[in-house]
């Protein structure tokens, strides 16, 4: 057997009542919403203010229900369509676990439009504000996936291996952590920084842009490291279904980078 390092045995409930249990997977999603929402108050202050703090307010409820219900959704109708499809009541069963991350864009984004169509915001703006608020998300949720010892990696010798309760006898990538870094942690960091330009920040669609290629980037380079789903395996040779639904990421933060940076700079506070 090859080396490992040994799983962490993480009791997969963080919070047993008796009468009732909290997951960690549950626990990311709170307090990941929980986070991003203040921290979504502190952008949308920042000068040209995007939105008024009772409309920041009002953003969590409607982003929260397009992530669970978009996610939910993605997760059915692009990896198990046909298991759903046989037993449709379990669609319902989100504690289960099972969500996918680009249906749960899917899902905000069309949140995020009717939203601010209903409050007459720009949705470009918002948009840049929620690009910079998801990687929190992302790496709570990452760090979920791996106490829940799923969506491990491949098979691997590298000293960073571990053998997962799940995933056999042999040791295998933490992709978990490393989508952690890349999709969360990396990303956050890359686009506060961006954001404190004056010039980005005021190009509405820039930061959204780039964080749709940002995530496409981050989410197919982690890919590599990932076992594919047992039920999909690789779809198109060595390409995996998180691969293939990045591509249309990357294509369209290309795109609305290309047309933000050709509009107007938003010159008032």
């Amino acid at each position: 057997m090859l080396f490992a390092l040994p799983f962490p045995a993480i009791d997969p409930v963080a919070i047993d009542l008796g009468f009732f249990a909290v997951r960690w997977y549950a626990l990311a999603y709170i307090v990941g919403l929980l986070l991003g929402w203040r921290y979504l108050m502190w952008l949308a202050a920042r000068p040209p203010q995007a939105m008024p703090r009772n409309d920041a307010d009002d953003l969590l409820v409607w982003m929260a229900l397009g992530v669970i219900l978009g996610g939910r959704v993605g997760y059915v109708l692009f990896y198990k369509p046909l298991y759903f499809l046989d037993n449709p009541l379990e669609i319902l069963q989100v504690w289960t676990g099972g969500m996918s991350f680009h249906g749960g864009l899917l899902g905000v984004t069309v949140a995020g439009l009717w939203f601010c169509r209903q409050r007459k915001l720009d949705p470009w703006r918002v948009g840049d504000l929620l690009g910079c608020t998801v990687p929190i998300g992302l790496l709570l949720g990452r760090i979920a996936n791996f106490v829940n010892g799923e969506l491990f990696g491949r098979v691997t010798d590298s000293p960073l291996g571990m053998v997962f309760p799940y995933g056999g006898p042999l040791p295998r990538h933490p992709s978990q952590l490393y989508e952690a870094a890349l999709e969360g942690l990396v990303l956050f960091l890359i686009m506060a920084v961006l954001f404190r330009q004056d010039g980005i920040r005021r190009r509405p669609g820039m930061l959204l842009g780039i964080f749709l290629i940002g995530y496409g980037l981050a989410r197919s380079t982690a890919e590599f490291f990932r076992e594919p789903d047992a039920h999909l395996g690789f779809i198109l040779g060595p390409v995996t279904m998180g691969q293939v639904l990045s591509v249309p990421m990357i294509l369209l933060g290309l795109s609305i980078l290309f047309f933000a940076r050709r509009r107007p700079k938003i010159e008032t506070a």
